[in-house]
């Protein structure tokens, strides 16, 4: 799209407990980026999915608020986590999951009116839907979107019955065309709201499907973790991207474990998670490096016209053109998965785990040290979510002038 005007978009992912990280990152831009721009700044487009949906709800409605205090807000949610926090987990929550894991009973709640708002999963999130709710300043919502700050809110899911991404987009830059030509995704323009968000971050089985409609959604992050598409193909130019994982194409330590522990059911689903969750954006980014290098190889060869005789033929296929997009990606400086382990084993000595301590061991449990990836998407804790935060914070700082650059140049 040569003749549309320059779009400036954030696109935040998903990692359950990870997303401390995240708000750390977003709790850094409030403070000290927004204010060296030299002028009110906001994004074109705010993309999320899972917990990145979480923070792209709050990062929209909350445009209308002071830097220093949205990002005190975003900071003390996740600094006091707690378990309870995020999930119910009761004696008599424990004594039924082997009855919901075989669908015997499951968890059916309503909601505004709804008989069926929510319906399955192991465990019962009830106290996230009310973070959800109060946390988020969804009363600001409306008038930031009527006034284009941001121009847009996307929100990702999976529709359950034929698993295809549903991208929810609320804004006046909303235009499901796009997606006319993707059979497996589709664009549904409509007035976003906690259910959403709640939707999106509903990590399947453990976690209840919500309703929105006649559908019932869950995690966005099974298709689409890192939800590139919808801030490329809405013609956003510039990209900001907060990753979960460290360092890409790594592959750790579990070439070398015995086989007892590479089959242990904690260790395989905590990489398959990061399969999921995490590997996705490495293939999304280089796919992006991929059409830059071949844009400028074409005008290299073909002239400065190039792009525009391709991008008819190529609308026709993908329902947008393809352009050179410039990304900044933040990542952990740390191994996040090493975090988590570092923080359990602090507070098992501490005695002071409380709640989270069944979960933890069984996210732990045949796992050897430093490897703590599933327990990593799970320890809603307090030591180890304030630790993200200011990760997040100092990986920010040290990338500050190359956002700057890109939110400015």
């Amino acid at each position: 799209m040569p003749s549309s005007p320059r779009r400036v978009a954030i696109v935040l992912s998903g990692g359950g407990a990870r997303g401390a990280y995240e708000a750390g990152v977003l709790s850094y831009l409030f403070e000290h980026i927004y204010p060296r721009l030299g002028r009110p700044f906001e994004f074109d487009l705010v993309s999320g999915t899972s917990v990145g949906a979480i923070h792209a709800a709050y990062l929209a409605a909350s445009a209308d608020l002071a830097p220093e205090q949205r990002s005190r807000m975003i900071r003390d949610v996740w600094c006091g986590m707690e378990l309870r926090h995020v999930v119910r987990l009761t004696l008599r929550d424990l004594l039924g999951f082997p009855l919901r894991a075989l669908g015997l009973t499951r968890i059916a709640r309503a909601d505004d009116g709804d008989t069926r708002a929510t319906v399955g999963g192991l465990l019962d999130l009830s106290p996230l839907e009310k973070i959800v709710t109060a946390r988020i300043p969804w009363a600001g919502l409306r008038g930031n979107l009527e006034a284009a700050r941001p121009g847009l809110l996307c929100v990702s899911c999976t529709e359950v019955r034929s698993g295809r991404v549903a991208v929810f987009m609320d804004g006046p830059l909303a235009d499901p065309t796009p997606w006319a030509y993707d059979p497996n995704a589709t664009a549904i323009s409509e007035e976003i709201g906690p259910r959403h968000v709640r939707a999106s971050a509903a990590i399947p089985f453990l976690f209840p499907s919500v309703r929105i409609g006649e559908h019932y959604y869950v995690d966005g992050g099974l298709r689409m973790n890192t939800p590139l598409s919808p801030a490329l193909r809405l013609g956003a130019d510039r990209v900001l991207v907060i990753a979960l994982k460290h360092e890409p194409g790594l592959l750790g330590h579990a070439d070398a474990y015995p086989e007892d522990v590479v089959t242990q059911p904690a260790f395989v689903l905590g990489k398959v998670l990061n399969a999921l969750l995490l590997d996705q954006l490495e293939y999304e980014l280089q796919r992006i490096d991929l059409v830059n290098a071949w844009i400028e190889h074409g005008r290299k060869v073909y002239g400065a016209d190039f792009l525009k005789q391709m991008n008819p033929a190529v609308r026709q296929q993908r329902g947008a053109g393809y352009r050179h997009v410039r990304v900044a990606t933040i990542r952990p400086g740390r191994d996040i998965g090493e975090m988590a382990d570092d923080c359990y084993h602090q507070r098992v000595r501490e005695k002071s785990l409380g709640s989270m301590r069944f979960m933890a061991r069984l996210a732990l449990r045949g796992v050897p040290r430093g490897e703590a990836d599933l327990l990593s998407y799970l320890l809603f804790d307090g030591c180890y979510t304030s630790q993200l935060v200011e990760l997040g914070r100092a990986d920010a700082r040290a990338k500050e002038d190359e956002i700057v650059a890109l939110l400015t140049d």
